[in-house]
């Protein structure tokens, strides 16, 4: 179950793979766990010095928008969820930032032994978590930092379509991470546990998000002035796409990017995909602060969904580059394994 298909050089990491270690865990790339991480400073730090060290020039594009190019990454370990033992604390002071920083370090380090009936999984070196910051959580908007509720008509769907069926009776009932095909939106853009990396590219008329984990490449129209909906007209409602359909326009220094016509194939709210299917909505806002960082806000509106729209802030912190290819498919011996796996479970127990 341990099938993995890399290669890596002492200089750096030049290309990747996926992995499964067992049951229920995922397919996971191994690039740019060396080299294209910003060692020294995660997008947490970067976010955090003090106010006067970030006055700073906007830098503009040859034809004058606000420059965002270049390559960027959110690694960190502030969870998207404020943890329940912080319940009442929506930032850190800096002895509770070094003493949490240490714990969940610890928490998460893979050096340890796995738990009984765990196959574990490759070891602390591939990891690039980054650190906290002093938020709790990255959702800044809802009043307790975590994921409003459901609704119920979005329960019951869940309840139903799980009914019966166990964790990998198909390829189906896996991951689209897992799958090798795509963390959809809002997932593409949160961090987790590495590769969680991107090159901005900008024309007059488009910008370009390469997304380094799962290697998708999302290209977004500008619209401007009056020509806006010609210029980038909406997609019909009957196409959608695993990425949705983005349209972009500036204001002021901020790019402000929504997202609508996603299909209905990814409906998980998790680490490593999440989005919500066909109804969602989502708006972000990318600012650049400093020659090294980017305020990047998204807020997922989907009243099908969620009882009210929440928004969460993911710092963005510069480095030198460049990001590798993710060949998620070409090593993707896992989700045989999985499936397999399951097989033998059920024949072992008799079904």
């Amino acid at each position: 179950m341990d099938g993995m298909s890399r290669r890596f050089s002492v200089a750096a990491v030049a290309a990747v793979a996926a992995v499964v270690v067992g049951v229920g865990v995922t397919a996971v790339s191994l690039a740019a766990q060396s080299s294209s991480a910003p060692v020294g400073r995660p997008a947490a730090a970067a976010a955090q010095r003090p106010a006067a060290a970030r006055t700073w020039v906007p830098v503009k594009t040859p034809w004058g928008d606000p420059d965002l190019q270049g390559y960027w990454t959110n690694t960190t370990t502030t969870p998207l969820q404020r943890p329940a033992e912080l319940k009442d604390k929506a930032v850190l002071t800096d002895e509770e930032l070094a003493a949490r920083d240490k714990l969940v370090q610890d928490r998460a380090n893979q050096d340890a032994a796995p738990s009984a009936g765990n196959p574990g999984t490759y070891n602390e070196f591939w990891y690039e978590r980054g650190r906290l910051n002093r938020r709790t959580s990255l959702i800044v908007d809802t009043p307790d930092g975590r994921l409003p509720g459901l609704t119920d008509a979005a329960r019951k769907r869940a309840e139903d379509e799980r009914r019966g069926r166990g964790p990998a009776d198909s390829w189906t009932d896996r991951s689209a991470y897992e799958r090798c095909i795509t963390r959809s939106l809002p997932g593409a853009m949160l961090p987790g546990f590495y590769n969680h990396n991107y090159h901005l590219l900008q024309t007059p008329d488009h910008v370009v998000i390469h997304v380094e984990m799962i290697h998708d490449a999302r290209i977004i129209p500008i619209r401007r002035g009056r020509t806006a909906a010609t210029a980038a007209p909406t997609l019909p409602p009957t196409i959608r796409q695993w990425m949705g359909s983005s349209r972009g326009r500036w204001e002021g220094n901020t790019l402000v990017v929504e997202t609508t016509h996603f299909n209905d194939k990814v409906r998980e709210q998790g680490l490593i995909a999440f989005s919500t299917g066909e109804n969602l909505t989502l708006v972000e806002r990318f600012t650049r602060t400093a020659d090294d960082v980017i305020d990047y806000e998204f807020t997922v509106n989907d009243p099908t969904f969620y009882s009210r729209p929440w928004t969460a802030s993911v710092p963005m912190a510069k480095f030198e580059g460049p990001i590798f290819e993710y060949a998620c498919h070409e090593g993707n011996h896992g989700l045989a394994g999985i499936l397999s796996g399951a097989r033998a479970e059920e024949k072992a127990a008799g079904r």
